[in-house]
């Protein structure tokens, strides 16, 4: 039975639920989607285009801390892009925001399909994809202190498998095998490799999602943020150098599950080992699935209890204290791109999506901080204007590139933007003041007299 949305969403995470969040929505992209970078740019350009988008990555969450802590909302960059432009700003950063995590999510199921054909040629990839979706979205509607919990043991394991496969690869490296044709398409390749680069740590931002359910969100959020940019990118970084060396990285760069072929070609293909290598690198895709059906599912829920999408999306459910139809809703979106999209196009709109929202949350920390000077900041960016202004700049930048090397897929996500916006203005939605932001406000308020 569902409740309304007087319905409380749980506080019950802790700064390591919010680590295994963010490293788990993450570490399927140490696992799979980036090696198609190597296919346009070659290894060193695709080097190039991560170091960049690291340096973006770095800068861009230690300014994005700061709106989360200072703004604890499910919303994420809505509800910032809202409070700093208003209602169209809300309206983009929302709608570039569910694009981003309703899409990685098939992205993802479809990779552990992949992985699973791997071990079982018998079983079909799309199948188990959209079983894979749907056993998750029932995990989540269980409970949110429950599916933190199993991202915590998913995500170690995600992690020791990682580690383990460096261990394993590292003394097959060979230099010569890297900078083998390093970047066959010049700098051009580098800069169409920066959609895969981002690949390596889109959806760290999700952690924004979960506020709402965190305790003593001002203290605890910018812990788990840093430690989770911290752990990917030494993995991420790591995982590609090695990969690229153990052989001609052409053989990789176009498969869904490069880690278990690459180990199969260190150790063979029948090497026992092989296979288990595979069946635990389910994990890391397990653990991403997991977390982007769960930010994905708050960004829904959010933006359907502030009159963006319909309000019965934002019922939480009485017994579990979840968005039970932005859960089903967000699901229904992800089987049918699993039908309809190859991974390269899903992954290269999830990535548009992304960039954009990225944009947003860095003219909103700008506009905040002249906007609301005495708004209160628990975290304060590092460097600033420097360290967003470099994020806003490598995100524009990544927006052009993806644009020009992907002219359909970009017309396409810029196509259902207008008609939102269309239909936003019809209805009048720019006229009316969000309810559940003032009641934000109010709550925050409260909460500030009694302490």
């Amino acid at each position: 039975m569902a409740g309304t949305g007087t319905e409380q969403l749980k506080r019950v995470l802790k700064p390591v639920h919010l680590w295994a969040i963010g490293v788990g929505l993450v570490i399927s992209g140490e696992y799979f989607g980036w090696n198609l970078g190597w296919g346009v740019a070659g290894t060193i350009g695709l080097l190039i285009a991560t170091l960049v988008v690291t340096i973006m990555y770095v800068t861009f969450i230690f300014s994005y801390t700061e709106l989360t802590a200072a703004i604890p909302h499910a919303g994420g960059a809505f509800a910032y892009a809202y409070r700093a432009m208003g209602p169209f700003g809300g309206l983009i950063a929302g709608y570039a925001t569910l694009i981003d995590f309703l899409l990685a999510t098939p992205a993802i199921a479809v990779s552990l399909g992949a992985y699973l054909h791997f071990l079982y040629p018998a079983i079909p990839i799309m199948q188990s994809a959209m079983l894979f979706n749907a056993a998750f979205i029932v995990l989540n509607i269980s409970g949110v202190k429950e599916s933190a919990t199993f991202s915590v043991f998913i995500t170690l394991l995600a992690v020791a498998e990682l580690l383990l496969y460096m261990g394993v690869v590292s003394p097959h490296f060979k230099m010569n095998n890297y900078l083998a044709n390093p970047m066959p398409f010049g700098w051009s390749g580098v800069f169409a490799a920066l959609p895969f680069a981002v690949w390596f740590y889109l959806a760290i931002e999700g952690m924004a999602m979960v506020v709402e359910e965190v305790q003593e969100p001002k203290k605890n959020i910018p812990k788990g943020y840093i430690s989770a940019i911290v752990t990917l990118v030494l993995l991420a970084l790591s995982v590609m150098i090695l990969t690229g060396g153990i052989t001609d990285w052409r053989k990789l760069s176009g498969l869904d599950y490069p880690l278990p072929e690459a180990i199969g070609i260190v150790l063979g293909k029948g090497n026992g080992l092989t296979k288990i290598f595979a069946s635990i690198g389910l994990f890391g895709l397990i653990a991403s699935l997991h977390g982007t059906i769960l930010a994905s599912s708050r960004q829904v829920f959010a933006m359907a209890r502030s009159g963006y999408l319909p309000r019965g999306l934002a019922q939480i459910n009485h017994r579990f204290k979840t968005p039970h139809w932005s859960l089903i809703a967000g699901g229904l979106i992800s089987f049918i791109a699993i039908y309809i999209g190859t991974t390269a196009q899903i992954i290269i709109l999830s990535v548009l999506g992304a960039v954009v929202m990225y944009m947003m949350s860095m003219v909103s920390l700008f506009i905040l901080r002249k906007k609301e000077p005495d708004l209160e900041r628990t975290f304060i960016a590092p460097a600033y204007p420097a360290s967003p202004a470099i994020a806003l700049v490598i995100s524009l930048i990544c927006l052009f590139v993806i644009i020009w090397f992907n002219v359909t897929v970009s017309l396409i996500f810029f196509a259902i933007l207008a008609v939102a916006i269309i239909i936003f203005m019809l209805m009048g939605k720019h006229k009316v003041k969000i309810l559940d932001d003032v009641l934000m406000v109010q709550a925050e308020s409260m909460i500030k007299g009694k302490s």
